[in-house]
Parts: structure tokens; C-alpha cells; sequence
């Protein structure tokens, strides 16, 4: 392959499957790696490309996070489906050489497991492994960096020994800023004149090239000349209204929650676990300290767009603008693009350092931005960043010497994901009292504030945004399938819910949902002409596990609760952990419940739902049903029982 008339053999496809942008993050850095080894690379989500397309690279990398109950992110799913046609001979894929780096969480039972099954599948249709799978833990005191920087350094090594560099050529050094794909223009600027002047970079930069793009069965570019939109996820897109949005913690309570609706005049099914996706925007007083601080207020508002900063047509192909709804040919603005599209709060990841480093003449500025790039300085740059939460522009305005070209703006702040949150809403709360209002999604959010070693609040700016969203509101959101996998075949099931403090949201979409079933069962034993059938026999028994800090403060829903018990066979058990001495939680309640549950969950083949915040809850509730099992079995079937369920799927988790 010739590219501006050098030669390049070398050629690494790096793929991702991410929900929230981290395994999107990590892909962005091993491109980033593979680059500076001179390898010809190309950064795409999986579902971009057909497994054909995975054999004529050097080599493949695939970054993938794991989502619900060991599932695929959704811009991954079409890439798994068609890994599994039946017609894929096992030799199918016997040329491609590839390693898999897997985003995890380890409250969960399925931990890492789309990586694992990606992996082995790849396998079974004959990849070659060319470097062990790595698998990080959210969980980790040290975040995912914390796997992450050992298994790349060792993977460029490895690169390094079996994909040797041609003699006198070394690989790009860190100190050399790589040339990215797109940078922003004035929009009156030559349209032909795709070369970018960065006046204030105070390093060399280095030409990079993207590998040739996906093609069709007949070998033709899918993308007829046009930068393809590889970003944008398998969402239904819906414009909706806020019609409330209630705080329902006394004013003095410690924590901020609210109540939101909102309706749209489109037909929108969803089922209980379906997220909803809420794309926020930046506060407008961050957007104007960060143009202060970068000196960009001049530029704020002139139209500007995305120029590559290559020749297109050199290699048939060219990847996208990676800031979903911005293409090729839309025309933006800086305040626009630090408003909505690009995040000034997020905490700064360790590629960040490497990149702003570049845009400093103060040498000890440079001296220390450096230093939090090292690996072996992993804990300091933990302590910067993670521990007190330390977000970019706060960064920015402590190296003060940092002026990033607001060409680059794009390619050095990471994108302003969407947040998704758990639809509270079921059964016959999807129909708003307005009939032109066609479906209503209810949401209970925590409003994301506290305080660190540093002196200013901390604030989440989703939440932030919703806080302060004023009724009648019009905004886009994406509706997405959850991982609950809650359909109508498992009404008459016994189903034990366990959710503490927010995770109370899905739970109530699940019973409400239930109620309907029940009802809708009963109208057609009627009409059928069978005898009366009591809520029992109609449905399964529903047992809830709900836990807050105290009752008067954050007991969710408790009227409806009260209502509910009378119109379905619902039995709820509360831990209020501050309202006595001696602090109750959910899983002293399970264990408290034992012969109940026992019952239901063994006897009578239930299923459980675990949902709201990860870390020690998910763990503790499975430590205390493997305890109940122990009533009748010792402690290896027991865990043997529970595993059994995972596998029915009747053991399901969603936390965050």
C-alpha cells in the first residue's frame, strides 16, 4: 500500500464497542500507540464493519466494555450477530491476528464477559491470539488505568518484537505530536487548502495516514467519497417535553432527588430496565471561563467546520469526525461545540497530559504535564485527577501556559456523551393524561453533588442540567433497550426486586408493568368465560427490597407502594439504615426473610432483580441469598444454585 508515495505494510484496524465512551477512550489511545509504531491505523466501532473486513489488516484490536447481563454494547451487537452466522466456516477468519482488551465491572456476576466471548469466538473461527486479552475493572481503587498502562506498555513491546520496524526508521516519540484526522476551520476559508497552521504547538508534528475504509462485496468504498458517520449509536431519537420535574427530598436533606416526566406525541414502546438517554449541555458560565482561558472569546461565535487534514482521496477513504451529529459538512461554532458537544468537566485521562504537554513553552509546566504520562507515575496521576475529581478546565487554568489552538479543539477534549438513566415508568404510567401526548417516560434522578479536597463543589453535569431544566422544555433524547430482558412470558413468575435508594427506578416500571399484566389476565379470563381469578393465581408474587437512609427523607414512592399492595400480590420490606443505632441494609432484610425466599426463588423458580448503585451492594445481596440457599444445600451448591440462575436468567443485574 502506497500512501503520498511511501510504502506502508503495515496496517492495524483498532475496533470498539462502548455504552458510555470509555472502551471508545481506550481505542482513541491504542490508535494513538499503533500510529507512533508506524502502523497505518484505523479507529471504527465494530458495528462499522463486517468480519471479512478483520483479514487484511496486520493486525486487529478490539476494545469492548461490557453492558447489562454480559452483553455487547448496542454499536457492537450487529458486529456479534454476524459473527455467529452459521454459514461462517471455522477457518473463516484464520488470517487475522488479533488481541481483545475488555472494560469491566466486577459487581457484576458476568464480569468482562463480552471480551471473553468476543475473544473465544474469534477463536472458534480461526483468529490467531498475537497478545493475551486484557480485562480491566471499574472497581479498581485505580480506575481502568490501572490495568490499562501495564497491558499496552507490554503490548507495544510486543509489537515492537514481532512487527519489527524497517532498518534506520524508529518509532514516532512521544515528544512528537501526531497530525489528527480532522481540526476545525474558519467556514470562509479555501474549501481546497486543507492545511491546518498551529501557531502555539511547541513540537514537531507527524503526517499520519487512515487505512482504507470498509467495502462492499465487490470491493467498492462504502462511502462514494464522503467521510463516513461511524458515530452514531442504534438509538430511536425522540423530541420530548419536561412536563415535571419535582424534588422529592426535603430541602435540607443531604442529597438533591428528583422526579422527572416527560411526554412526546410519537408512539414509543419501551419495557421495564429500557434506558433513556439525556444529552446534556455544559453550564454557560464553564463555556465562557474556558474560552477566557484559552483566549478563544474572539473566535467564540464565527461559523467554523471540520477540514481534514489529508488528502481524502489518497486512500478512498477517510474515518469521520468522531462528535456524534456533526459531519464533514456541518457548520458549528466554538461556543456551540463547548456547549453541547464537547466535555470541559470531565476528569482528564492520561492521553490529555500527553497532548496538552505539546502546547506549552513553559518548561516546567511541560516538565510536569509530562510526568503524569508515565506509567509508573499511575498513583500520582490518580491522586491529581480521580481521587479529588479534578476536572479539565481546572486543569487548564492551573497551567496556565497551556494555550490549545482552537483548531484542535476537537481532538484534545474528549465528546459530551449522553447520560442514560433507568425509566421509572411502566404499565399504564406510559400513557399521559393528555391524549395528544402519545407516551410518558418518568425518571428518578440523583442531582451529583459533593465536595472534595478542592475547595469547589463538585457537581455532575448531567445532573446539573437536569436540576435546573425548566418545565415546558423541548429536548432530544435516545431511547434504548436495557439489559433486564423483562417480557410478559415471566408474569406469572414470582419475581424478588431488590432496590435501594435510585435503583427503586426500574422496579417501579417492573410493577407497575405487573399490575397491568395482571389486570390484562383477569379481562381475559373473563372473557373466556373462566371462573374469577385472584391477583395470586393471575400472577407471580412480587417481594421488594427497598433501602434509603431514613424514612421521612427518602422513601420513594411510598404512597404508591401502599396503594399497590391492595391491587397486586406485592409484599414490600424496608431498611431505613440511619433511623436506629445499629445501621439495616437490603441484605440484612434478605437474610431476615429467608424461608419467604427460599420459597419463591428455589421452590418456586423466581427470579431476582438487583439494581442501583455498584460497588458493595450487588455483592452483599448475592453473599446473603448464597446464605438462604444454605437452608437446604451446603455452601458449594448453594453457590452452584445461583450461578444456575444467572445461567435461566433468573438472576439479573443492572447498577451503575
Amino acid at each position: 500500500m502506497a500512501v503520498n508515495g511511501q510504502r506502508h505494510d503495515r496496517t492495524a484496524l483498532i475496533l470498539y464497542g462502548s455504552e458510555t465512551g470509555n472502551a471508545h477512550d481506550v481505542a482513541d489511545e491504542l490508535g494513538r500507540l499503533t500510529e507512533r509504531l508506524h502502523f497505518l491505523t484505523q479507529v471504527l466501532p465494530l458495528d462499522a464493519v463486517d468480519p471479512s473486513f478483520l483479514i487484511d489488516p496486520t493486525i486487529v484490536v478490539i476494545a469492548v466494555s461490557t453492558t447489562g447481563q454480559g452483553d455487547l454494547p448496542v454499536n457492537a451487537r450487529k458486529f456479534w450477530r454476524s459473527l455467529l452466522r452459521k454459514k461462517l466456516p471455522p477457518d473463516s477468519l484464520q488470517d487475522v491476528h488479533f488481541t481483545t482488551f475488555g472494560l469491566g465491572d466486577s459487581s457484576y456476576p458476568k464480569f468482562n464477559w463480552a471480551a471473553r466471548k468476543l475473544h473465544k469466538r474469534l477463536s472458534q473461527l480461526g483468529a490467531a491470539e498475537i497478545y493475551p486479552r486484557g480485562e480491566a475493572d471499574e472497581q479498581h481503587p485505580e480506575g481502568l488505568d490501572a490495568t490499562y498502562l501495564p497491558w499496552s506498555t507490554d503490548l507495544r513491546k510486543h509489537l515492537l518484537e514481532g512487527y519489527p520496524l524497517p532498518e534506520g526508521i524508529q518509532p514516532i516519540p512521544e515528544d512528537v505530536l501526531l497530525q489528527p484526522k480532522w481540526t476545525l476551520a474558519l467556514a470562509d476559508e479555501v474549501k481546497g487548502d486543507h492545511s491546518v497552521s498551529v501557531l502555539n504547538a511547541t513540537s514537531e508534528i507527524a503526517m499520519t495516514n487512515a487505512v482504507p475504509g470498509p467495502t462492499d462485496e465487490k470491493g467498492s468504498s462504502l462511502d462514494a467519497g464522503v467521510p463516513p458517520d461511524y458515530s452514531t449509536a442504534p438509538e430511536r431519537e425522540i423530541a420530548v417535553t419536561l412536563k415535571d420535574n419535582i424534588r422529592l427530598t426535603p430541602i435540607g436533606h443531604w442529597q438533591d432527588v428528583r422526579h422527572l416526566a416527560f411526554t412526546t406525541t410519537e408512539q414509543a414502546h419501551y419495557a421495564p430496565g429500557d434506558i433513556l438517554t439525556i444529552h446534556p449541555k455544559n453550564d454557560l458560565e464553564e463555556v465562557n471561563n474556558f474560552l477566557e482561558v484559552m483566549d478563544w472569546s474572539s473566535m467564540a461565535d464565527k461559523a467554523i467546520h471540520f477540514v481534514p487534514t489529508g488528502p481524502v482521496s489518497a486512500t478512498g477513504s477517510y474515518p469521520s469526525p468522531h462528535i456524534p451529529s456533526l459531519t464533514a459538512r456541518s457548520l458549528t461554532t466554538l461556543r456551540t461545540l463547548l456547549t453541547d458537544h464537547l466535555d470541559l468537566t470531565a476528569i482528564p485521562r492520561r492521553s490529555f497530559f500527553s497532548l496538552v504537554a505539546h502546547f506549552t513553552d513553559d518548561p516546567m509546566h511541560k516538565e510536569r504535564l509530562l510526568e503524569f504520562t508515565i506509567p509508573e507515575y499511575v498513583d500520582e496521576l490518580y491522586d491529581y485527577t480521580t481521587r479529588p475529581r479534578r476536572s479539565i478546565i481546572e486543569v487548564l487554568q492551573e497551567f496556565e501556559s497551556v494555550k490549545i489552538p482552537w483548531q484542535w479543539a476537537a481532538t484534545v477534549l474528549p465528546v459530551l456523551h449522553g447520560r442514560q438513566f433507568s425509566i421509572a415508568s411502566g404499565g399504564k404510567l406510559r400513557k399521559d393524561s393528555n391524549p395528544r401526548e402519545k407516551t410518558r417516560f418518568e425518571l428518578l434522578v440523583a442531582i451529583v453533588k459533593y465536595r472534595t479536597v478542592i475547595k469547589k463543589i463538585r457537581e455532575g453535569v448531567c445532573t446539573k442540567y437536569l436540576a435546573a431544566l425548566p418545565v415546558g422544555t423541548r429536548i432530544n433524547v435516545a431511547l434504548q433497550q436495557g439489559g433486564l430482558g423483562i417480557t410478559k412470558a415471566t408474569a406469572r413468575r414470582p419475581v424478588v426486586m431488590i432496590g435501594p435508594g435510585t435503583g427503586i427506578a426500574p422496579i417501579r416500571s417492573l410493577i407497575w408493568e405487573r399490575l397491568q399484566w395482571r389486570e390484562g389476565l383477569e379481562t381475559m379470563a373473563r372473557v373466556n368465560g373462566s371462573s374469577a381469578i385472584n391477583g395470586s393465581r393471575s400472577i407471580g408474587e412480587s417481594v421488594l427490597f427497598y433501602g434509603c437512609r431514613n424514612q421521612e427523607a427518602d422513601f420513594f414512592y411510598e404512597r404508591e407502594w401502599q396503594d399497590l399492595k391492595g391491587r397486586l400480590p406485592l409484599q414490600v420490606f424496608t431498611a431505613f439504615s440511619r433511623d436506629q443505632k445499629q445501621k439495616v441494609y437490603v441484605q440484612d432484610l434478605i437474610r431476615q426473610q429467608s424461608e419467604l425466599l427460599y420459597r419463591l426463588l428455589h421452590d418456586s423458580s423466581g427470579i431476582v432483580y438487583v439494581c442501583g448503585s455498584s460497588g458493595k451492594m450487588p455483592q452483599a445481596v448475592r453473599e446473603a441469598l448464597i446464605e438462604i440457599f444454605q437452608i437446604r444445600m451446603n455452601r458449594e451448591d448453594a453457590e452452584a444454585y445461583l450461578i444456575g440462575m444467572e445461567k435461566e436468567g433468573r438472576y439479573k443485574q443492572e447498577t451503575w
